[in-house]
């Protein structure tokens, strides 16, 4: 579990930094007529998307979460800062509590 929580942290930080850039840089400078870095950071933020994609539905499904929260980890990665932030909602609402039980031993049985 904690690989695959560390597979989605990274993801979700290298998504939303893209994403931030293509935004915030390689929109305003397509507009003003060099195409270049939106097309190469759009294809780059693309490939991560999908990655993005694979390991979040790979944590969602062993955290064995519902419908609505990993449809909210899915698209998080379409809009800027949004990664950034449902991260750190998954994170305290799914994963630590996840952790935490994965961390206790187990109750003895008592005859």
């Amino acid at each position: 579990m904690k690989a695959a929580v560390l597979r989605y942290r990274v993801m979700a930080y290298v998504t939303g930094v893209v994403l931030i850039v293509l935004c915030f840089v390689g929109i305003p400078l397509q507009v003003a007529g060099y195409p270049a870095v939106a097309n190469d950071v759009g294809v780059l933020h693309g490939i991560l998307y999908i990655i993005y994609l694979v390991v979040a539905w790979v944590l969602a499904r062993k955290l064995r979460l519902a419908l609505k929260p990993t449809v909210i980890m899915l698209l998080a990665g379409t809009v800027p800062v949004m990664t950034f932030i449902v991260e750190r909602w998954v994170t305290r609402r799914f994963i630590n509590p996840a952790l935490a039980a994965q961390t206790q031993p187990a109750q003895p049985v008592r005859p």
